[in-house]
C-alpha cells in the first residue's frame, strides 16, 4: 500500500508536470533547439533510454511491458516496435495526451495502451517486464523499495529502472534546491547510493526470488542517472 510520503510526492509531481512543465518537456523531448544545458540533458536521457531498452529482450512479441512514468512515450513506442504490448502509465494527463499524439501510427507490430494513473495500480494486471525511467528519482530509498516490491509481485521477468546516484554534484544540487525553492522547479530529486539500494533489495523479504543484475551510470552535463536491473530467478 502506498505510504503517506509516496502519495505526497506523487501529488507534487502530478501538479508540477500538469501545470508547470508540460511545454518544457514537450520541447526537451522533441527535435526543437534547446539551450546548451538542456541539450546535455536531452542527450543523457536518449542514452539512458537506449540502455534500458537494450536490457529488454530484442524480440518482445506478445510480452506485456509496463512503462511506469512514461512521460512523452518515446520508450513505449520503441518497445512496441519490438512487438510488445505496452501499457504506458503516467500521473500527468497532459503528458499522456502528448504521448498519445506522438505515438499515433508509430507502434506496429506491437501496441500501446496509454493510461493516466498510479504505476502501482493493481488493476493494470501483470507484466513480463517493467521499465521505470527517471520516475523513481524523486522518492526516498524506502519508497523506491516499496515500489519495486509491489512491481515484483506482478512481474514475471525483470524490472529496469533508474535512480539518482549519490554524487557530489547531485548532493550540492539537491541542497541548493531545498535552500532556494522556486514555484516552477520540479520537486527535488532524492539521491541514493546504488550499492545501498542493492543491499536494501537483497534484505527485503518481499523481493525474495529477485536479484540485482546489471547497472550503468549516465553522466551528461546536468543529467546524472543510474540504471539498475532486478531480475526474477
Amino acid at each position: 500500500m502506498p505510504t503517506a510520503s509516496y502519495e505526497s510526492r506523487r501529488g507534487q509531481l502530478e501538479t508540477y508536470f500538469d501545470r508547470t512543465a508540460v511545454e518544457a518537456w514537450k520541447r526537451l523531448t522533441s527535435d526543437a533547439p534547446v539551450s546548451g544545458v538542456r541539450a546535455t540533458v536531452r542527450a543523457g536521457r536518449d542514452r539512458m533510454r537506449g540502455i534500458l531498452l537494450d536490457w529488454l529482450p530484442a524480440d518482445l512479441t506478445g510480452k506485456r511491458v509496463l512503462d511506469a512514468g512514461c512521460g512523452t512515450g518515446a520508450l513505449a513506442v520503441e518497445a512496441a516496435r519490438r512487438g510488445a504490448e505496452v501499457m504506458p502509465v503516467d500521473i500527468s494527463a497532459s503528458l499522456v495526451d502528448l504521448a498519445r499524439d506522438r505515438a499515433a501510427g508509430e507502434t506496429a507490430p506491437g501496441s500501446v495502451d496509454f493510461r493516466v494513473g498510479d504505476m502501482l495500480d493493481p488493476a493494470f494486471g501483470t507484466f513480463d517486464h517493467v521499465v521505470a525511467m527517471d520516475s523513481l528519482i524523486h522518492y526516498d530509498g524506502e519508497d523506491i523499495l516499496r515500489v519495486l516490491s509491489a512491481q515484483a509481485a506482478r512481474t514475471r521477468g525483470s524490472i529496469v529502472f533508474t535512480v539518482a546516484p549519490r554524487t557530489a554534484l547531485l548532493t550540492v544540487m539537491h541542497a541548493t534546491g531545498k535552500l532556494f525553492p522556486r514555484g516552477d522547479r520540479s520537486p527535488a530529486i532524492q539521491p541514493i547510493s546504488p550499492d545501498k539500494l542493492a543491499e536494501m533489495i537483497a534484505r527485503e523479504p518481499r523481493m525474495a526470488g529477485w536479484r540485482c543484475a546489471r547497472g550503468e551510470r549516465v553522466s551528461s552535463g546536468f543529467y546524472i542517472s543510474q540504471a539498475m536491473e532486478v531480475i526474477a530467478e
